[in-house]
């Protein structure tokens, strides 16, 4: 299991962009919590908490705080800013382990 070490964040405001705060998580239990704001909520909402969730659990983390403000980005953008914050939150990341297409 490995765990967010401190708050990093990574992308932008930009349109067709994505902005992914991570922090170590508080609480006890394993959990990610993802608190997600989007442009898009309605019709993706559910699809991008899933690519934010798939893209952590890959990377063998399992306990941290997610918030991610998007602006219409690709999944493939997302799992870059994703793993992004993640390695400059102190993860190491399992190369292996990334997928674009998952």
């Amino acid at each position: 299991m490995k765990t967010v070490e401190k708050p990093a964040q990574a992308g932008t405001l930009e349109s067709g962009d994505i902005l992914v705060v991570v922090a170590p998580a508080t609480g006890a239990q394993d959990d990610i919590a993802i608190e997600l704001q989007s442009l898009v909520m309605a019709q993706y909402g559910d699809a991008i908490r899933e690519t934010i969730a798939s893209t952590m659990r890959t990377q063998g983390v399992t306990r941290a705080v997610v918030q991610a403000t998007d602006r219409g980005a690709l999944d493939c953008t997302i799992r870059a800013r994703v793993l992004t914050a993640l390695a400059r939150g102190g993860v190491g990341l399992e190369e292996g382990a990334i997928s674009w297409n998952a």
